[in-house]
C-alpha cells in the first residue's frame, strides 16, 4: 500500500512539474501569413500606352516600317505608332506597337543585355513554348532558342531579347517577316542605358537601395506630363509610374479583390505582382519592384520607394 502511495505521489508531483514547465514555454507564434511571390515578368501597364503617347524618338517599330526594310512582304500595310514606352519589367523592355494589315503587334527590346536563362523565363513566362521553327524556314535566322505561340514569337539577338506579341494573332508567315525584320533592325535602334529626368532623382536612394547595386538602366519620360521612372539591373527593376485622367484601376476587380493599401483614395497592394497602386485626384501611381530569383515584395518596401516623390503626386 505505501508502495501505491509513493507512486501515486509521484505522479502527481511529475504531472504538475509537466505543467509547470509547459506554463513557462512561450506560447506558439500564430501561423505567418503566406504572401505570394511575384512571378510576373512585368507590372500591369497603364491604361492607354499603345503608341500613340509616350517616348520620342526612333524605335523598333519605326525602322521595320520604313522604306528602307528589305524584307519581302505581301501587300499588308505597316504602319509604326510615332512614340514608345518602357514596360518596367524584368527584363525591362522598350516596346513600341507596330499595325500589321490592321493589326497591332507590340515589339519589345529589351532594355539591357540578356542575362543566361533569360530567354527561356520570358518565353515561358508568355506561354510560348513551340520551337519558332514552325513558322518556316527563316525562322533559322532567329536562333536555336527562339520559341513561338498563336500569338507572338520570342527570340534573342545582339544579346538582347525580342518579344513580338499580339491581341489577335498574325499569320505565320507574316509573324515571321515581323520577326526577322526586328532581328534585322535591332542593333540600329538600342537606346542608351540611362535616360534620366531631375524628378525621379529624389527617389533614385531608395530605388538602389532596394536593388542592392548601383544601377544600370534608367528609364526616365514623362506622358503628357506624366512622370514615368525606371530604374534596373538584371537582376531587379524598379518602376514608378504615374497616370494622369485615368477613369479607372483595372486592378481592382481583380478576383479576389486586391488588398488595401494605406495611401490614396484608393489604394490597393497586390504582392503577387509586386505592385502598389493608388489614386490621388486626376493621379493614379503605380509602384513596382521585380527580382531574378523572384521574392516576397513587401508593402513596406514599395512605400519606401515611392515615399520622396509624394509631395509630387500628391500636390
Amino acid at each position: 500500500m505505501e508502495r501505491l502511495i509513493s507512486l501515486g505521489l509521484a505522479a502527481v508531483l511529475l504531472a504538475g512539474c509537466s505543467v509547470a514547465h509547459r506554463a513557462n514555454e512561450r506560447p506558439p507564434e500564430p501561423p505567418r501569413p503566406v504572401v505570394p511571390v511575384p512571378t510576373v515578368i512585368a507590372p500591369p501597364q497603364p491604361q492607354g500606352v499603345d503608341g500613340r503617347v509616350g517616348q520620342s524618338g526612333h524605335h523598333a517599330c519605326t525602322a521595320v516600317a520604313a522604306p528602307d526594310n528589305l524584307v519581302k512582304r505581301p501587300s499588308s500595310k505597316w504602319v509604326a505608332k510615332p512614340f514608345g514606352w518602357n514596360d518596367g519589367g524584368l527584363p525591362a523592355f522598350d516596346l513600341c506597337t507596330l499595325v500589321v494589315g490592321g493589326l497591332p503587334a507590340v515589339i519589345g527590346v529589351s532594355s539591357l543585355a540578356a542575362p543566361p536563362g533569360a530567354l527561356e523565363r520570358v518565353a515561358n513566362t508568355l506561354g510560348m513554348f513551340e520551337p519558332a521553327d514552325k513558322l518556316g524556314g527563316a525562322a533559322r535566322d532567329l536562333g536555336p532558342g527562339a520559341r513561338t505561340s498563336g500569338r507572338g514569337i520570342v527570340f534573342e539577338t545582339t544579346n538582347r531579347i525580342v518579344r513580338i506579341t499580339t491581341a489577335s494573332g498574325l499569320p505565320d508567315g507574316e509573324l515571321l517577316r515581323v520577326a526577322v525584320s526586328v532581328r534585322n533592325a535591332v542593333p540600329k535602334v538600342l537606346r542608351p542605358a540611362r535616360q534620366s529626368d531631375a524628378a525621379c532623382q529624389l527617389s533614385n536612394a531608395m530605388a538602389e537601395r532596394f536593388i542592392g547595386v548601383l544601377v544600370q538602366l534608367r528609364r526616365d519620360y514623362r506622358v503628357n506630363g506624366a512622370l514615368t521612372c525606371i530604374w534596373g539591373t538584371t537582376e531587379a527593376t524598379v518602376a514608378i509610374v504615374e497616370s494622369l485622367h485615368t477613369d479607372s484601376i483595372p486592378e481592382a476587380s481583380q478576383t479576389p479583390p486586391p488588398r488595401s493599401a494605406p495611401i490614396g483614395r484608393p489604394g490597393y497592394y497586390l504582392p503577387d505582382q509586386g505592385e502598389l497602386v493608388f489614386r490621388n485626384g486626376r493621379r493614379v501611381v503605380r509602384v513596382s519592384a521585380l527580382t531574378d530569383p523572384p521574392r516576397e515584395i513587401p508593402l513596406e518596401s514599395l512605400l519606401d520607394i515611392v515615399e520622396p516623390l509624394l509631395p509630387l503626386f500628391l500636390r
